[in-house]
């Protein structure tokens, strides 16, 4: 099943996030290559797509995992809460209607 992983950052997080990135990175390209990461990206803190120093405000990752407990499961290994750059993580199960 889809699962959407929506991430809030703690204020000022742009340093950390920017020195965690490769980690994070590297297990969203492990799920592409198995074929379960839907769509990935974060959420700039201004009405830009590359908001400079303002950074970004938090992330959303929709992907597949066998249960609601795995994909809570991966959210928690994520780079980017032992980076501390997440003040607060919500799994989800996701249901894709369109495209």
């Amino acid at each position: 099943m889809l699962y959407a992983i929506i991430a809030t950052d703690v204020a000022n997080s742009l340093d950390k996030r920017l020195g965690a990135r490769p980690a994070h990175l590297a297990r969203l390209q492990q799920l592409k290559q198995e074929g379960r990461l839907m769509l990935a990206g974060p959420h700039p803190a201004v009405d830009s797509s590359d908001p400079g120093s303002a950074g970004f405000s938090g992330s959303l990752v929709v992907a597949e995992f066998e249960s609601l407990e795995a994909a809570r499961a991966w959210a928690d290994a994520d780079p980017y809460c032992a980076a501390g750059v997440y003040a607060e993580v919500r799994v989800k199960p996701f249901n894709k209607v369109l495209p």
